[in-house]
């Protein structure tokens, strides 16, 4: 009787036990998946690699939050008034694009021998970096806008300035008319090239972000070629997490 009593017991205490560790293990489960939402929003990433370039691709925003937020940077976003230039191999270039730069209070950002200032959030920029930064689990403090139709280029460059955190990858989000985006790595560009590696070529649609991880713009150039064909304007963000301060925005 007493065996009986006590394999009794022992039984609804391993029971009880059991309960309670399902119970923490699917807490815990609870927790991580909590954790998880909270700091990445999952999307159907599509890789893009070659030597050295490792890229996520992936459909940020679907169509009508995309076009929303297209007409809503139209009214907020403020672009340079004078002509954009910029200094390559010690000429000056006139930059055939609209371009503005936001970002946390003090910071700026040196492109091509030109000091970018920060100017304040808005409201929809500040919109699209929280979902940026929940979909990547990255932080971004600083962005580039660029406006720009089928005339408008980017020409070759790597965003690989001293001021740009060496591990944070770069987030392009596009919004608008479709563009033709071409990868080039250095060791195959112009006359002195002595490599053949081939270019990649991407489509970055409308809500699209393109993520450009380490260490692919320390040696692959990227552009945006001249398509006549495109009559529509696109918006261009690229979110950046700059390490060094500058001087804040005047207004």
């Amino acid at each position: 009787m007493h065996k009986t009593k006590r394999s009794s017991v022992n039984s609804n205490t391993t029971k009880k036990l059991k309960v309670e560790d399902d119970e923490v293990k699917e807490k815990h489960a609870d927790e991580e998946d909590a954790d998880l939402a909270e700091f990445a929003n999952p999307v159907p990433w599509q890789k893009i690699e070659s030597e050295e370039l490792d890229c996520d691709y992936a459909l940020l925003f679907p169509k009508e939050e995309a076009d929303a937020l297209f007409r809503k940077l139209e009214e907020e976003v403020v672009y340079a008034t004078e002509e954009a230039q910029v200094q390559v191999f010690g000429k000056v270039y006139s930059i055939p694009r609209k371009q503005a730069t936001y970002g946390d209070a003090g910071l700026a950002y040196i492109y091509s021998g030109v000091k970018r200032l920060a100017c304040p959030w808005t409201p929809t920029l500040e919109h699209i970096k929280e979902k940026v930064t929940k979909t990547t689990g990255q932080t971004f403090n600083f962005v580039l806008v660029n406006y720009k139709d089928g005339l408008d280029h980017m020409g070759e460059h790597r965003d690989d300035e001293k001021e740009l955190d060496p591990f944070c990858p770069i987030a392009s989000v596009s919004l608008g008319a479709t563009r033709d985006f071409i990868f080039r790595h250095r060791d195959a560009r112009g006359k002195h090239a002595h490599r053949n590696i081939d270019p990649v070529k991407l489509e970055l649609a409308h809500g699209s972000l393109l993520l450009m991880n380490p260490p692919t713009n320390t040696f692959w150039y990227h552009s945006l070629p001249i398509r006549k064909k495109v009559t529509k304007p696109r918006i261009n963000l690229t979110f950046r997490r700059i390490l060094i301060s500058g001087k804040k925005c005047i207004a």
